[in-house]
């Protein structure tokens, strides 16, 4: 795979909405991850290659160039939270049925042991608890939309 197919991977990915490609081939592997946050795309390369390195090396400076982080200050602000994150992957449900009120609320304070919302994964329904206490100051996913393991759910204030 040559750097051209590369980029039209690259801009395949970007414009398709998949959120991950993998390829593999007997000398290389290449996959390309793809995180949508409304406006902005933010895509991830990762290079692995059998072959010798001085073919690839030029793969990689231009897709980094092409996605610039410009949220520094936001991650400062949210570095005094606590970010609740999701045990598995499923679908997040903020209420048990969609005419029930969601567990919590922005502004709603948690203890240990609370139920905070519902990962539905493989047509079960687990209940997710609260690890810590504190104060509820965002929501960072939508009702009824897929969850990544490992995904931040909530934001907490433990003050």
């Amino acid at each position: 795979m040559n750097i051209k197919e590369i980029q039209d991977l690259i801009k395949f990915v970007a414009k398709s909405g998949v959120n991950e490609v993998e390829i593999e081939q007997k000398d290389f592997k290449i996959v390309i991850k793809s995180e949508d946050k409304k406006a902005r795309t933010q895509e991830q390369i990762i290079v692995q290659a059998a072959a010798p390195l001085a073919q690839i090396p030029a793969a990689i400076p231009a897709p980094v160039a092409a996605a610039p982080v410009t949220e520094t200050p936001a991650a400062e602000v949210d570095s005094n939270y606590i970010t609740v994150k999701s045990p598995m992957i499923g679908t997040f449900y903020r209420s048990s049925s969609p005419d029930k009120d969601a567990f919590v609320a922005v502004g709603d304070t948690i203890k240990p042991g609370d139920t905070i919302c519902i990962v539905e994964a493989m047509k079960l329904f687990n209940e997710i608890e609260a690890e810590v206490s504190g104060r509820i100051v965002k929501v960072l996913v939508d009702d009824a939309s897929p969850v990544q393991y490992d995904q931040p759910l909530f934001l907490v204030d433990p003050s």
